[in-house]
């Protein structure tokens, strides 16, 4: 089964091509441009470099989030674009599913893993799994402890201990790095391990879930927190029904 696999959940974000279960290529996308500006050619690029038509891509998957609205929005339309036009299926990935998977390779079974990424004003969008017993990037790999959420640092490594699982020792992600000393307050002997290129893993992964394929139009973004819009138009809502009841 041939893959194609995005994500675009950070500035830069990914590309991949998998065959096989096997990364065949990927590749970090250029942060110094919008993904608006840089896709679809830098799918179309990984593609031809791989001797590759993209009629011959069995199955899409795209990272649905948490992350940046934006990018989401333009990663998704643009997976959903191509599966259209060839009449694919897609499999949409959590991004922090793939954080953890990633990492977790490695790992002992039993070991606990907290996936983290920025979420801006202070926040993290988190999540915990224990390592299972199954393959790689497996559903049986990595079990849900808790998540995704999105809080401080703090609230979410206070929640995690009111859960009497233990703590993981293993953090990953730009948002276990941007709050390593946090988690060095909180949790002794604490590894914090930047976010790799997700999109390999992301492929590997629709592998594993290709019976979860949906057809594009079904595919929705994660996006944990409420949107800057919904906020502002609650927001004003709320003042103008306060405005009211005043008058």
């Amino acid at each position: 089964m041939r893959v194609l696999a995005l994500d675009t959940t950070t500035r830069a974000g990914s590309v991949a091509l998998v065959d096989a279960g096997r990364v065949i290529d990927q590749r970090s996308g250029d942060g110094a441009r919008t993904h608006a500006l840089r896709l679809p050619g830098e799918i179309t690029a990984l593609a031809d470099a791989n001797g590759v038509s993209l009629s011959s891509v069995d199955l899409y998957a795209v990272a649905t989030g948490p992350g940046s609205f934006t990018g989401l929005r333009i990663g998704i339309a643009t997976i959903q674009g191509f599966a259209f036009v060839h009449g694919r299926q897609i499999v949409g990935v959590p991004v922090l599913d793939a954080l953890a998977h990633a990492a977790s390779e490695t790992l002992p079974v039993g070991s606990l893993i907290a996936a983290w990424m920025d979420a801006r004003r202070q926040d993290v969008f988190a999540s915990l799994y224990r390592v299972g017993d199954g393959p790689a990037c497996s559903r049986e790999r990595l079990i849900d402890v808790d998540g995704p959420t999105v809080a401080s640092p703090t609230a979410t490594l206070a929640r995690w201990a009111s859960l009497s699982v233990g703590m993981p020792r293993l953090f990953v992600g730009d948002g276990a790095v941007l709050y390593a000393s946090a988690i060095a307050r909180e949790v002794a002997g604490a590894s914090a391990l930047p976010s790799p290129l997700l999109a390999g893993t992301i492929g590997r992964l629709a592998v594993a879930r290709a019976s979860e394929a949906m057809d594009p139009a079904a595919i929705r973004p994660l996006y944990v927190r409420r949107t800057d819009v919904e906020i502002a138009r609650d927001e004003k809502l709320r003042e103008t029904t306060i405005k009211s009841a005043d008058t």
